[in-house]
């Protein structure tokens, strides 16, 4: 089997979704690239999640041309394509209809950062894109969705903030592998959700001073990060 190792990691990170609440029905999916193979390995379109197994994970180049699988991929293969294209860095893409970040992006509005759970993973809100033209939806759709994603985070950190919120649909979410892809999207449900439970409560709420912000991202990430445990050399 082709990518043995990427696909069944791809399988699991799609089961995490499922497990974790995300996805309801077929309603997500999420991907996995290999950098040195350039070939992405992606759910099949409209399988049950508990139907899918390994085998049936599509692999694609990074053109969008089928390469192994007899399924036809996911529909948003040409968005994930896109972010592997523009953001060097990631391994894995996670897109969900959660219900909270989903209601953030159908509000068009970026989430703040209220507090450290929140900077613990994203060093900014996460932002929301602009809405698609008329003539973008009538075309490639999905790869315009991609684009505009793109155009987003043309001054934005897609290492520093792994996720975006596309207007009017649902979030997007990355990371150095298809796990931790994954690991984001339930980390944005989770800060989508008591944004919304802060704002129930102050409506006035200010975000995270801004020096806190950086002290919680920054020791979880970077050089200089001290949280967790020091990774085993050889």
């Amino acid at each position: 089997m082709l990518l043995k190792t990427l696909r069944e990691q791809v399988l699991e990170a799609n089961l995490e979704l499922v497990r974790r609440g995300l996805v309801l029905y077929t309603f997500g999916n999420a991907s996995g690239i290999d950098r040195g193979e350039e070939l992405v390995a992606i759910k099949p379109s409209g399988v049950p999640y508990e139907e899918l197994t390994a085998e049936q994970i599509v692999i694609s180049d990074l053109a969008g041309n089928i390469v192994d699988g007899n399924l036809r991929p996911s529909s948003d293969l040409a968005t994930h394509l896109e972010l592997y294209r523009h953001f060097a860095n990631i391994g894995g893409v996670a897109h969900t209809h959660s219900e909270f970040a989903t209601a953030w992006a159908q509000a068009e509005q970026p989430i703040p950062c209220f507090g450290t759970t929140h900077a613990d993973y994203f060093h900014g809100p996460v932002p929301v894109t602009e809405r698609l033209t008329a003539s973008e939806i009538a075309g490639d759709y999905e790869l315009e969705t991609g684009a505009a994603i793109c155009r987003r985070f043309a001054e934005l950190d897609p290492d520093a903030i792994p996720a975006v919120l596309v207007a009017g649909h649902a979030p997007f979410c990355w990371g150095p592998s298809v796990a931790e892809a994954a690991h984001n999207a339930v980390i944005l449900e989770y800060v989508a959700r008591m944004a919304c439970h802060t704002l129930s409560i102050h409506a006035e709420t200010r975000p995270l001073p801004r020096a806190l912000h950086d002290k919680h991202f920054l020791r979880k990430h970077g050089r200089n990060a001290y949280y967790g445990q020091p990774k085993e050399t050889k």
